[in-house]
């Protein structure tokens, strides 16, 4: 039997490791880290190794299907279009384009064919958009918006050249990076250390990243904010920061000093749960070093203060000097330059609300916490149909369980996935794209937030199936569908056949040749798609350069320090401040956190044995001190009950996390009748965002607060 060979990355995370896949005849027999990758080096963790049995899985969809009462038949691609286009005019037609809603899920970042995701957004023409970046992100991109002129500017770690990385709510020893690629993350957090480095993780939770650290702060949830103010007031009050550097490139230093003087470390310590010496400590080191970086990310995200504290992670950054400077927060430097341009993109923040007014759009889209309502709310502009594509907001979106029932409502909803999971298990018609590897792509997003300038290339390992779509086509295909053409037999061909010589590898070629590294720019020696096919790991662009005096979009071009709705959020937050933080009210006395595992990633690969064999891993940590005064015993099941809901789940006992805090990890609870993936409905665990409020979000960015939610653990009678 033939052996072959086929070099391309992991798509299941932004990491995109380098891997080797060795196939016998049409079968993956190993996979394997590439040696010659240029940006993970050998390097891949176990979600990698799912990749082959993610494309042999015989619960995935091949063929689309349509709902046949309360199961699913094959039916024919053309068929499929052709009665997903009828139906799409026809409600736009009755109800208009907002009638349609539209979600798009973070896998689809994982591959170029979002950019026919967001074009089939503007065909649409919906305001009824949505996407898992208000579940996971706006916070980062609305700081980078108000801060340096554009969403795209969100600065990422030099953390190859940092002589002080501090991580805040971060677990990149697990992830490997999220807004700051970087594969293989607990060595080159190792090697900050080994050249003479500091590391500092402030987590609730002794993460695994924190158990490479030289200290861990065990900040309370919700603290960070706090922290991080009075660390600015420590480096303002004791003349800590760069103010030449400051004065040059930055505007808004009065309004931030006056910002931030009362909340001295006596007065946020109580809040941050780090006393004061800590923390006056913490901002020393910071200023003293030759370089650092403070790294943020989801963890701060999902809290109603996620925008306060993305601001506050850059503007310590800045006024250190360690903005736009190797060894602090710099910015990429990518093959398809989207941050140069990414100032001219429309954020429109309040351009539109959701009906009730409380949600305002960012970057052309509504926060998710609206999704439910914008469905089962009667009346004009309620959403009567819906597509998503390659997302599970059931099981990854707080709604308080009503998006259920929602998405049964709806009179119709088409949705692009590979599986029949507990959101398509509502759809009328599924279609599936083809596996991973089955695709021939270049990722040009990761590029822009990575920690080294690289443009790598992913080879087909298998040719598709006759009969196989990918992504980018089946997303072409629902634009000429959607949108008002005449004669639609006939230019609907055309249009078809325009789309087919417009692949996202082509475009890229095109992006590629025309961006900084491109022929178009250096001649013969530019970078072309045929070099990097050619490569045999990707071609390493070299380190991250300071550019921000050519991107920054502000209108005076300077970054802002102080913005005047961050300044009144910090004036809500300190005012009346108590001596003592508020308990839980009605008995809710815990502190409920997220948590990330090594083997799962959301709920994409718990259909697959080898990631999900062993131990339960939807469990609640708790600290022994918590459950010995409930009287509860490592193993047993427990429920847990906030404001909003309940849920049961096995009890986990061991002191890496702080006492009063409890965490859960989310992507499980895939018991729900009708769902096609039988290992993931089989599985233990439950679904966290059950218990989280989706009327708490950050009133800035309008994301989920899906971190520090108000809980009780009790024995499961």
């Amino acid at each position: 039997m033939d052996t072959r060979i086929v070099s391309r990355q992991c798509t299941l995370c932004e990491a995109h490791c380098g891997i080797r896949v060795t196939v016998e005849g049409d079968r993956v027999v190993r996979i394997e880290g590439n040696p010659d990758d240029v940006l993970s080096e050998g390097y891949i963790c176990p979600k990698a190794t799912a990749m082959g049995a993610l494309h042999h899985d015989p619960d995935r969809l091949r063929t689309p299907v349509r709902r046949v009462g309360d199961r699913f038949e094959p039916i024919g691609w053309d068929e499929a279009f052709r009665e997903i286009g009828q139906r799409l005019r026809r409600i736009r037609a009755e109800h208009g384009p907002s009638a349609i809603g539209m979600y798009l899920g973070n896998p689809a970042a994982h591959s170029s064919s979002v950019l026919y995701g967001v074009l089939l957004r503007v065909a649409l023409a919906t305001r009824n958009f949505f996407s898992a970046s208000s579940i996971d992100q706006f916070p980062q991109e609305f700081a980078a918006w108000r801060m340096f002129g554009s969403n795209v500017l969100m600065p990422v770690a030099d953390i190859d050249r940092t002589d002080r990385l501090v991580i805040l709510g971060a677990n990149p020893a697990v992830s490997n990076g999220s807004v700051t690629t970087m594969p293989n993350a607990k060595q080159r957090i190792k090697r900050v250390r080994e050249r003479g480095g500091t590391v500092v993780v402030i987590d609730p939770r002794r993460t695994e990243t924190a158990r490479l650290a030289d200290q861990h702060i065990a900040v309370v949830p919700g603290g960070d904010v706090y922290l991080l103010l009075a660390v600015l007031n420590v480096l303002i009050d004791e003349k800590l920061c760069d103010e030449r550097a400051v004065g040059a490139r930055c505007s808004g230093w009065d309004e931030l000093r006056e910002t931030v003087a009362q909340c001295t470390p006596e007065v946020a310590a109580p809040h941050a749960g780090v006393d004061a010496e800590t923390i006056r400590g913490f901002a020393r080191d910071h200023a003293a070093a030759r370089s650092a970086v403070l790294y943020a990310r989801i963890g701060v995200c999902q809290q109603v203060t996620g925008t306060l504290t993305h601001w506050l992670v850059n503007t310590i950054n800045a006024v250190t000097g360690n903005l736009d400077r190797a060894g602090g927060q710099m910015f990429a430097t990518a093959p398809v330059d989207a941050a140069r341009y990414g100032k001219y993109l429309p954020m429109g923040h309040g351009a539109w609300t959701d009906r009730s007014g409380r949600y305002k759009s960012f970057r052309s889209e509504l926060p998710v916490a609206a999704l439910a309502d914008e469905i089962l709310t009667e009346g004009r502009g309620q959403i009567r149909a819906m597509v998503t594509y390659a997302g599970n907001p059931v099981l990854s979106t707080p709604q308080r369980g009503r998006l259920d029932a929602a998405l049964e409502s709806l009179d119709f909803f088409v949705a692009v996935d590979m599986y029949v999971t507990e959101t398509t298990r509502h759809a009328d018609i599924i279609l599936p794209p083809v596996s991973q590897l089955e695709r021939e792509d270049v990722n040009l997003l990761f590029p822009v937030f990575s920690v080294r300038n690289n443009l790598r290339y992913d080879a087909r390992v298998f040719e598709p199936p006759a009969d196989g779509l990918e992504d980018w086509e089946i997303m072409a295909r629902l634009v000429t569908e959607v949108v008002p053409l005449p004669a639609r037999r006939l230019t609907g061909r055309m249009l078809n056949a325009m789309f087919e010589r417009l692949s996202p590898v082509r475009l890229a070629a095109l992006g590629i040749a025309a961006g900084p590294y491109g022929v178009l720019r250096r001649g013969r020696t530019g970078l072309t798609i045929t070099k990097l096919r050619a490569s045999a790991g990707g071609i390493d662009l070299g380190p991250l350069r300071p550019r921000l005096r050519t991107l920054i979009g502000t209108r005076d071009r300077k970054v802002r320090l102080a913005p005047q709705d961050f300044r009144a959020e910090v004036a809500k937050l300190l005012a009346d401040l108590p001596a003592t933080p508020p308990a839980g009210a009605d008995g809710f006395d815990l502190r409920l956190i997220g948590r990330r595992h090594l083997r799962s990633n959301n709920s994409w690969l718990h259909n697959v044995p080898a990631m999900v064999k062993g131990r339960d891993r939807c469990t609640v940590l708790m600290h022994p001190a918590d459950a010995g005064a409930r009287g509860l015993a490592d193993g047993e099941p427990v429920t847990v009950t906030s404001s909003s809901g309940s849920i049961v789940v096995t009890l986990e006992v061991g002191d890496d996390i702080r006492p009063g805090t409890v965490a859960i990890p989310h992507g499980w609870g895939h018991r729900e009748p009708g769902v096609g993936w039988r290992v993931a409905a089989s599985l233990p665990g439950a679904n966290v965002n059950l218990l989280h409020d989706p009327a708490l979000v950050d009133p800035l960015s309008g994301t989920a607060a899906v971190n520090n939610t108000w809980v009780k653990v009790s024995t499961t009678a």
